[in-house]
């Protein structure tokens, strides 16, 4: 037993250190690719980055680069995931932003196009998707993502709601640098990479479960044999064509469980009504899976 969980970590492992070296792609892709050319400013500590690299751009020895800039302003990040998300998650947060800051470095750019606006689109989908995927396998890009799910637990915003919120000083930064136009062009870009984000991260994305069965209690185990949910029963309901007896199930569950939903139906009641409903906000208690 003890051979297969080290095997299980094992493979764990592997695969959040491949995920991170995909996201470290995607961004160098993005900041590469696109933003530079464009004269776009990416959300965040990346945006951030940018910006140092533009203002020391003039002084020599002193010049921090956007891949340089990026992992030094992610150093305080990392001592607050430490304290306040977990061990693991900062090491897998550390290899993440190492693995974006060297792609940034070691990657040529492409010159592709200078239209800020494709520029503004393209980079804020690759990055966004790129962040998306690194998060959804439990894997955070440093940053405002640190941020962002430290004050999700606690206001129940989604990531890319608290991104938009974090970046006005990115927009106003391009503004400045580049002049207001490319301000509207980052302004798009962040748009686009956090919806992107909200696209691919479902884990905060909370819908609203109705279940109608004449098999509660092997529906019940079977929901809770896939994930940890708990159920609200309302007996008592009755079937308007036939007359038959039926139990009414609700529960809460994110997009990301969509799938072991539908498997724990299957096995249980493949007959039952389900209604699915996007839920806006939970009040009370919400299980969340820790990182």
């Amino acid at each position: 037993m003890d051979d297969v969980q080290q095997l299980l970590k094992r493979h764990t492992y592997t695969a959040k250190f491949s995920v991170a070296f995909f996201y470290g792609v995607l961004v160098s892709i993005a900041v590469n690719f696109f933003w530079t050319p464009g004269h776009i400013y990416s959300s965040g500590v990346t945006g951030l980055a940018q910006l140092v690299n533009s203002l020391t751009a003039g002084l020599g020895t002193f010049h921090i680069t956007t891949a340089l800039g990026l992992f030094l302003i992610n150093i305080p990040m990392f001592v607050l995931a430490w304290k306040q998300i977990g061990k693991s998650f900062t090491v897998f947060t550390f290899i993440c932003v190492l693995f974006a800051s060297v792609m940034i470095r070691v990657i040529q750019p492409v010159h592709l196009t200078s239209d800020p606006i494709i520029c503004a689109i393209f980079g804020g989908a690759v990055n966004g998707f790129g962040t998306g995927f690194a998060l959804k396998n439990g894997i955070s890009t440093g940053g405002l993502d640190i941020i962002g799910i430290v004050l999700r637990r606690k206001t129940g915003r989604s990531m890319g709601t608290i991104n938009i919120a974090f970046n006005s000083l990115i927009v106003v930064s391009a503004g400045f640098v580049y002049g207001w136009p490319y301000a509207l062009y980052s302004a798009l870009g962040l748009f686009v990479n956090a919806k992107v984000i909200d696209m691919t991260f479902t884990r905060q994305q909370r819908m609203q479960v109705m279940v109608i069965t004449d098999r509660p209690k092997t529906v019940i185990d079977s929901i809770q044999n896939h994930m940890r949910r708990g159920i609200t029963i309302v007996h008592g309901a009755e079937g308007a064509y036939r007359h038959d007896e039926k139990t009414i199930l609700f529960t809460v569950i994110t997009r990301y469980e969509m799938d072991a939903l539908e498997t724990a139906m299957e096995e249980a009641d493949p007959k039952a009504f389900v209604s699915i409903s996007d839920t806006v906000k939970v009040l009370g208690h919400f299980y969340e899976p820790k990182w």
